[in-house]
């Protein structure tokens, strides 16, 4: 008796742990991935990935501090407007969709900076290279929809150095600057339903 007594007390705290846990999934047809670049240093070129997923896992419904998130993006599903240059960027001068068809990003944490305001870290992987990178997080807000479904959104930004993740491809402009810029701005818009 005494044994079943110290197992129940061990087991409750998790029980209770993962009771208060909420899960999310991700709202895919009010969510985008975007993405853009400078062309030739005086323009931007904009892009987006079609085929994406993500989980949230938060405390509670509306403070997601400590909120764990996972997210994959099809690198085979980039559209840019051009197919010429999609196929290029999918080749092995960028991305090598063929051998690596996958990004992943998996956060370490979620921290609130201020009102409506958060900073989500983890770690990036494109291609063989996974780094460290931290999205600035505008939290939109939690809702019930007009069918009885809660959801919450974000605006979820950042900018990571396409060098760091071996998309080196480069061609020179004749004044000497890169045709296709280094730093490569990430915008995320998206939507997360309440399982």
């Amino acid at each position: 008796m005494k044994y079943f007594l110290f197992i129940l007390m061990v087991l409750c705290p998790a029980v209770i742990i993962n009771a208060q846990t909420t899960q999310w999934s991700l709202d895919k047809s009010h969510s985008s991935v975007k993405f853009a670049v400078s062309h030739l240093v005086i323009s931007e070129t904009e892009g987006k990935f079609k085929v994406f997923d993500g989980t949230l896992q938060s405390a509670g419904d509306n403070d997601f501090s400590d909120a764990k998130v996972d997210f994959t993006v099809e690198v085979g599903s980039i559209d840019t407007d051009n197919t010429m240059r999609d196929e290029h960027l999918k080749g092995e001068d960028f991305f090598d969709a063929a051998k690596y068809p996958t990004m992943y990003f998996k956060s370490t944490s979620f921290k609130k900076t201020g009102n409506n305001q958060y900073a989500l870290s983890g770690d990036l992987t494109i291609k063989d290279v996974t780094k460290p990178v931290t999205f600035d997080v505008q939290y939109g807000g939690t809702v019930k929809d007009p069918w009885g479904n809660i959801k919450a959104g974000f605006k979820a930004s950042a900018t990571i150095r396409r060098f760091d993740y071996n998309l080196r491809w480069n061609s020179l402009t004749e004044a000497g600057s890169m045709v296709v810029g280094d730093e490569v701005r990430i915008t995320l818009p998206i939507e997360f339903q309440k399982k």
